[in-house]
């Protein structure tokens, strides 16, 4: 959304969404600023089914709500058929005077390496007289997939009404068409899996504007900054955690791969369809995502990262404690596998989601490549990203 002067109706909303977040209505709250940010952005476009190009590296939705934009506006997934282990803490209490600035949505362009890479920008609203508006925000990074832009992945994920409820800020990158024809993050490319150049480069150099930037009306944390992804967004994610760990506090990688999982086209088709180890992960938290019905992505993809993962953690000296639970009521049922410290943060979670496909577990239909039936993943990996800080 561009920024512009609060509307009164709006200021209301937001005053009542986050009265709501402090009495720890926080579903409840997330709807209703998804609603308002809906309603004051862009139209949302319906998803076609069969519109993408099918590929090796490409997402298929093998599950997705279709019809009127209209219908999609008012008919966001629904929270009942799914009960979080441990929800989202509520914020600390919410403030009562209107805010100074409205949320914004804003569009960027970034020059790398003598390309114009687009990228989305979401900025949380500032409430008036709060020390808390003062503060820098948590940074979420989150990587489209293939055949997606940045306002398609943010509708889909409806990650900007969490990140509204929860005070952060948002940074979607963009992939470009000269690079990739259907926008796919090249992770399966030698010269886009080292530190300074290529792809990851241009994410990491991106990042650190954003961080550095005094152009917005909030500041980011550079202690509490997230990578994410979806598919090819996912394995890119899981390449520039690799390769900049110190620059990121926590990995949430979709249906994705391992960073160093495939070194060229050939090796991306066999990691893809059975599944491959990569390189030894960084010691980072990492949140996983994927369904047991992926036809595009293997779900071993996923056990390999987890394995990673663990191993770079013990390797640490970090002792951790592994439980399992089953999440959902109705609709699909996920299992949940968590390796917790003594002191209470979980560092990785691995959450199988039983029948699901390649496509962002609990995602607004509005987008394209969501299961709207599934577990919220946007909840879930945000909740997990804000247990955790650099140093």
């Amino acid at each position: 959304m561009p920024k512009s002067q609060p509307h009164k109706s709006f200021i209301q909303t937001m005053l009542k969404a986050t009265r709501m977040t402090g009495n720890g209505r926080f579903m409840d709250a997330t709807h209703l600023i998804q609603r308002a940010l809906l309603a004051n952005g862009p139209a949302p476009r319906a998803h076609k089914p069969g519109t993408a190009t099918a590929s090796p590296w490409s997402p298929i939705t093998e599950k997705h709500q279709t019809g009127p934009a209209k219908d999609i506006v008012s008919t966001a997934p629904e929270p009942a058929n799914f009960e979080l282990v441990d929800e989202l803490a509520p914020l600390s209490a919410p403030p009562e005077a209107p805010a100074a600035h409205a949320p914004s949505f804003t569009r960027h362009t970034f020059s790398f390496d003598g390309e114009q890479y687009p990228y989305r920008l979401y900025v949380p609203a500032t409430p008036h007289s709060n020390a808390e508006a003062e503060g820098a925000l948590p940074l979420v990074v989150l990587l489209h997939g293939c055949t997606q832009n940045s306002q398609d992945f943010a509708r889909g994920t409806a990650m900007n009404a969490l990140a509204e409820a929860n005070q952060c800020m948002v940074l979607y990158p963009e992939q470009i068409a000269k690079s990739n024809s259907q926008r796919c993050w090249n992770w399966f490319e030698a010269g886009h899996q080292q530190h300074g150049r290529g792809e990851p480069g241009m994410i990491a150099a991106l990042t650190q504007k954003i961080l550095t930037s005094d152009q917005h009306s909030r500041r980011a944390d550079s202690t509490r900054v997230y990578i994410a992804g979806l598919s090819a967004g996912g394995a890119m994610a899981a390449v520039v955690a690799a390769l900049y760990p110190d620059l990121f506090a926590a990995l949430g990688v979709h249906s994705g791969l391992a960073a160093g999982a495939a070194q060229d086209l050939m090796s991306a088709f066999g990691a893809m369809r059975v599944g491959a180890k990569g390189r030894d992960g960084p010691a980072l938290p990492t949140i996983v995502f994927h369904g047991t019905a992926d036809r595009t992505v293997h779900p071993d993809n996923g056990e390999h990262i987890i394995d990673a993962a663990l191993s770079a953690l013990q390797a640490e000296g970090l002792k951790l404690v592994k439980s399992r639970s089953v999440v959902g009521a109705a609709g699909q049922k996920a299992e949940r596998t968590v390796f917790s410290a003594a002191d209470g943060p979980s560092y990785i979670e691995h959450w199988l989601i039983d029948a699901g496909p390649h496509a962002w577990s609990g995602g607004n239909a509005a987008g394209s490549y969501t299961d709207p039936d599934g577990p919220s993943a946007s909840e879930a990996m945000l909740r997990f990203f804000l247990q955790h800080r650099k140093g």
